[in-house]
This record gives C-alpha cells, sequence and structure tokens, in this order.
C-alpha cells in the first residue's frame, strides 16, 4: 500500500473519530437546551418562578450546539451547495476543482478561528450579566467551532483529494 494511501485512510479514521465525539457532544448540549427550554415551560406555565436564565441558557447551548454541527457536515460532505456545484462540473474539472474549493474552505475557516479568538478574548472581559459568567463561554464558540471545522476539511480533503462522495465516503468522480 502506498504511503498516500495510509495517509488517507488515517486522515478518514480520524476524521471519523473527531466526528463522532463532535456528535455526542452535540447530542449532550441539545439534551441540555431540551430540559433547558422544558423548565422555562414549567417555570412560566406552572410555577411562576421567573427565572431569568433559561432564555439565556438555551439561547448559548443552541449556538454551540449548531456551530460545531457544521464540521459534522463536512465531515460528511454534505453540503447542499457543494453536492449542487459538483454534478454540474465537467468529469475531467471535478477533481481540481474540489481540491480548490478545500483549500478555499480552509483559508476561511482558519481565518475565521484566528478572527474568531480576538473576538472570544474581547467578550472575556464581559459578563452575561443574568448567568454571571463571563462571555469568553459562549463567545469561543466561533473559533472552537472554526478550528473543528478547518481540521475536519483538513481531514476530509486528504481523505477524498479530489473524489467526492455524500456521506462520508471517498468516491470516484
Amino acid at each position: 500500500m502506498s504511503a498516500f494511501k495510509t495517509l488517507s485512510q488515517r486522515s478518514g479514521q480520524l476524521s471519523h473519530w473527531l466526528n463522532t465525539i463532535t456528535e455526542i457532544v452535540i447530542a449532550a448540549l441539545l439534551g441540555l437546551l431540551v430540559l433547558d427550554v422544558w423548565l422555562a415551560v414549567l417555570d412560566r406555565y406552572v410555577f411562576h418562578w421567573q427565572l431569568p436564565w433559561p432564555e439565556v441558557l438555551a439561547r448559548f447551548l443552541m449556538i454551540w450546539a449548531a456551530l460545531l454541527a457544521a464540521s459534522c457536515g463536512i465531515a460528511r460532505r454534505e453540503h447542499i451547495g457543494l453536492s449542487v456545484l459538483v454534478g454540474r462540473i465537467p468529469v475531467r474539472f471535478r477533481r481540481y476543482i474540489l481540491v480548490l474549493v478545500d483549500l478555499i474552505t480552509l483559508g476561511l475557516f482558519v481565518y475565521l478561528a484566528i478572527y474568531g479568538t480576538e473576538f472570544a478574548q474581547k467578550g472575556g472581559s464581559r459578563q452575561a450579566m443574568i448567568l454571571g459568567i463571563s462571555l469568553l463561554i459562549p463567545f469561543a464558540a466561533v473559533p472552537v467551532a472554526a478550528l473543528l471545522c478547518a481540521v475536519q476539511t483538513l481531514l476530509v480533503g486528504l481523505r477524498d483529494v479530489g473524489h467526492y462522495a455524500v456521506g462520508g465516503q471517498s468516491g470516484e468522480v
């Protein structure tokens, strides 16, 4: 087996492992979100505690879950715009276009991770008044998710190297 084929397989395995962990984290966040929203509903209509924090916590949980979920779509190559684009490109050009798209996407996520880190650091000096926590935690969703997306883009790009198939499996174009 060639070194490149081994690199491709290892990248695919690492991408799959990273995606599985990410999906577990997202499931936990969504579980907490459901519990939080149920608590808010019970508070409003049954107990009348007038808790101020469930809405804010729900917002932060949803932001984290949605941004982390982007990397799952990358790992599976389940981006509808890319699917439509790939189907319209002549077969002989697809590999080059897909590699170019992966490189542009990687650059975008690296850029977002770098500037998202600055954004999160600035948020660290502010507080979410209702929860009494630093905004570093909710703001960190941007650079963390961007870095995770960059890593997944790199791994998937190495796994597929210009081949494309939806569902996380490399396929001949």
